[in-house]
């Protein structure tokens, strides 16, 4: 089992959690962006760029990714496609997508996204607090040791 990390938009406190897990779990980590991104040294810890444009990130991962693997994105269609490939993917406020839940998350991210684009609903997702975070280190470390 490796993680795949989406990492453009991965934020920083959230791969530092994910380097303590890699090392001390011995597993495989791989950052995927369309420009460098600074990881520790580790064995476990690699780092792939990708050229920029519209989902190239996303579909390296998918593309590369293995099943069981683990994909950390905020991206739900991203997370959709690696549950297709019987993987699962946890977003960076601690919900784990998995195939029972993962085409219930994709439709209401598309209404919103509709509901966005007309006007109706303005804004994204809330700051990641304190409180996400912690959900998130608790999310990884139950996927993690359920393996």
């Amino acid at each position: 089992m490796r993680i795949w990390i989406d990492a453009d938009a991965c934020p920083n406190i959230v791969k530092d959690i994910l380097f303590r897990a890699a090392n001390r779990t011995r597993t495989i980590m791989i950052l995927v962006a369309n420009q460098p991104i600074r990881i520790p040294p580790s064995p476990f810890i690699t780092q792939i760029q990708v050229s920029a444009g519209f989902d190239v990130a996303d579909n390296y991962i998918v593309d590369n990714m293995d099943a069981g693997d683990l994909v950390i994105t905020a991206d739900i269609p991203l997370a959709d496609a690696a549950v297709e490939k019987n993987g699962s993917a946890l977003n960076p406020r601690g919900e784990l997508y998995q195939a029972n839940n993962i085409k219930m998350r994709l439709a209401m991210r598309n209404l919103s996204d509709s509901l966005r684009s007309n006007g109706v609903m303005t804004g994204g997702p809330a700051k990641l607090g304190k409180k996400e975070i912690q959900a998130f280190a608790n999310s990884l470390d139950r996927f993690l040791t359920s393996r």
